[in-house]
C-alpha cells in the first residue's frame, strides 16, 4: 500500500495515468483568461473551413498584402544568419529606425535607446510589467491593451469617448481623469489610426493630448503600428509635441503585410533611456532576441527606398476606396461610425436601426456577431472585446479577406489621383466587398 499523500498510478493503454495531479492553482490575475478575441475568431474560422463552410474573415486584422519584394529578397540572402543578437536589436537596424523617424518625424534618437522585440505586443507587454503606472487607454481599444494590464495586476482606465471625435483619446477626458489624482503615475496608449475604429488625430488634437500628458508627466506609449496605411500619406508623430515622455511604437506587422515575422520595435527619447535599459533588462531574461534573419530583412523597412514608397501608394489607394466605401455603406442603414482615416477597420454602432435586429431576438453585439457568422457566412468580432458595452450593438469589421496581391497590382493601372470605384472593389477586393453589402442588408432586413 502507498504511504497517504504518495502518487498511486495505473497503467492503460501503456500510459501512465497519476491519480494525484498538481492541484490547479493559477495566478489570479490570469483565472478565467480567454485566448485573444481575434486569435479566437482566426481559429474558429479555420476551423469552419475545415469543415466545409464559407467564411468571409473579418476578424483578424492581418494585412491581406503580401510583403515587399525587397524584404523577402533580403531574408532569403541572409537565412543563415543564426547568431543571437544584441538584446535591443541588430545595430543597423537601430540606426534604420533612428534613420526612419529623422526622415519621416524630424525627431532625433540614439541607437541604442532603440529596442527590437518579437512584435509590438510583446514590447507592449514588457512596458506595462516595467513601468509602475496605470494604464488608460480609450473605449474602444485594441483587445490586448486591457488584459496585458489585468495579467500584470495593473490598474485599467477607459477614457469616454464620442463618435464626434472619432471614438479617440480627448483632451478633456484625460484632464479629467488625471486631476482627480494629479500625482499618479500612468501610461496613456495613443494608437493611431485606430484599431478598432480607423480614427487619426489632427495637428491640434495631438497638440493638445500632449499638452495635458506633459502637465501630468503621464507616460505616453503612441502606438503607430498603422501610420504607413494612413490614407493621404501624411501621419503626424504625437512625439513631435511631447519627445521627453513618448515612446513610439512601430513595426512591420500592418503596413508590409508581415504579421507573421513578429518583429516591432519602440522609440525611446533620451530623458526614458532608464525604461529603455530596464526593458531590455527583462528582455535578455525572456526573449534574449529578436530572430536574425527577420531583422537582416527588416532593415530593408525602414530605409527610403522608391520600391517602397510605391508599395505604400497603393496599398494605401486600395484601403481608401475600400475603407470609405464600407463607411458610406453601413451608414446608409442606419450605423453609427467614425469615417476612417488610416488601416482596415470600421467600428459600426448599430444601436440605431436596433428595434429591426431585436425582432430577429439580437440584443447583444455578442448576439450580432454569433447571428452573422451563422446566417451569413461573415466573421467579425463584437464590441465588447474592445471595451464597449455588450448591450450597445457595436461590432469591428477588418476588411481585409482579398487577394491583396492582385489588388496592389492593379492599383498600379490607376492614374495618380484616381480613387478605386465600385467595379475595381468587386473584382479585387472580394470577398470582403460583397461581405459588407450583406451585411448592411441583413442589418437592414433586406
Amino acid at each position: 500500500m502507498p504511504n497517504e499523500g504518495s502518487v498511486a498510478a495505473s497503467v492503460t493503454n501503456g500510459v501512465v495515468e497519476a491519480a494525484l495531479s498538481p492541484q490547479v492553482q493559477l495566478n489570479l490575475n490570469v483565472r478565467g483568461l480567454s485566448k485573444s478575441a481575434t486569435v479566437a475568431i482566426n481559429e474558429r474560422c479555420a476551423a469552419l473551413v475545415r469543415e466545409g463552410r464559407e467564411v468571409v474573415r473579418l476578424g483578424l486584422g492581418q494585412s491581406p498584402f503580401p510583403v515587399p519584394d525587397v524584404m523577402v529578397r533580403a531574408l532569403r540572402e541572409h537565412a543563415a544568419e543564426k547568431d543571437y543578437l544584441a538584446v535591443k536589436g541588430l545595430p543597423e537596424l537601430r540606426r534604420a529606425i533612428v534613420g526612419y523617424y529623422r526622415r519621416t518625424q524630424g525627431l532625433e534618437y540614439l541607437p541604442e535607446n532603440i529596442l527590437v522585440g518579437p512584435g509590438t505586443k510583446e514590447l507592449m507587454f514588457l512596458v506595462q510589467l516595467v513601468y509602475y503606472g496605470d494604464l488608460v487607454i480609450p473605449a474602444p481599444s485594441w483587445v490586448s491593451y486591457a488584459p496585458q494590464a489585468r495579467i500584470i495586476g495593473r490598474n485599467l482606465h477607459w477614457l469616454p469617448t464620442e463618435i464626434e471625435t472619432g471614438l479617440g483619446v480627448t483632451p478633456q477626458a484625460l484632464e479629467r481623469l488625471c486631476a482627480g489624482d494629479p500625482h499618479r503615475p500612468r501610461l496613456l496608449i495613443l494608437n493611431y489610426p485606430g484599431n478598432p475604429t480607423g480614427t487619426a488625430y489632427s495637428d491640434d488634437q495631438l497638440r493638445e493630448i500632449a499638452q495635458v500628458a506633459r502637465k501630468y508627466r503621464v507616460l505616453l506609449l503612441a502606438d503607430e503600428v498603422y501610420s504607413g496605411l494612413r490614407f493621404d500619406g501624411e501621419h503626424v508623430s504625437i512625439a513631435r509635441y511631447y519627445p521627453e515622455g513618448t515612446i513610439i511604437s512601430n513595426g512591420l506587422s500592418k503596413w508590409a503585410g508581415a504579421g507573421g515575422w513578429r518583429i516591432g520595435a519602440f522609440a525611446f527619447p533620451a530623458t526614458l533611456t532608464w525604461l529603455a535599459d530596464a526593458m531590455a533588462a527583462v528582455a535578455s531574461e525572456t526573449f534574449t532576441s529578436t530572430a536574425a534573419p527577420i531583422q537582416y530583412a527588416a532593415i530593408h523597412g525602414f530605409e527610403a527606398s522608391a520600391e517602397r514608397e510605391d508599395y505604400l501608394t497603393r496599398a494605401r489607394k486600395v484601403l481608401r476606396g475600400l475603407m470609405l466605401h464600407s463607411y458610406d455603406r453601413l451608414r446608409s442603414v442606419g450605423a453609427e461610425l467614425a469615417a476612417p482615416k488610416g488601416g482596415f477597420y470600421v467600428f459600426p454602432n448599430f444601436t440605431a436601426p436596433r428595434t429591426r435586429l431585436a425582432e430577429r431576438g439580437i440584443e447583444s453585439s455578442r448576439a450580432l456577431c454569433e447571428r452573422a457568422l451563422d446566417e451569413l457566412g461573415v466573421a467579425v468580432l463584437p464590441g465588447s472585446d474592445f471595451g464597449r458595452p455588450d448591450h450597445e450593438l457595436s461590432v469591428r469589421i477588418s476588411c481585409v479577406d482579398f487577394d491583396g496581391g492582385a489588388a496592389l497590382d492593379a492599383a498600379g493601372e490607376l492614374g495618380t489621383d484616381e480613387d478605386p470605384g465600385e467595379d475595381f472593389l468587386q473584382k479585387y477586393c472580394n470577398p470582403t466587398f460583397d461581405a459588407i453589402n450583406r451585411l448592411a442588408d441583413w442589418v437592414a432586413g433586406s
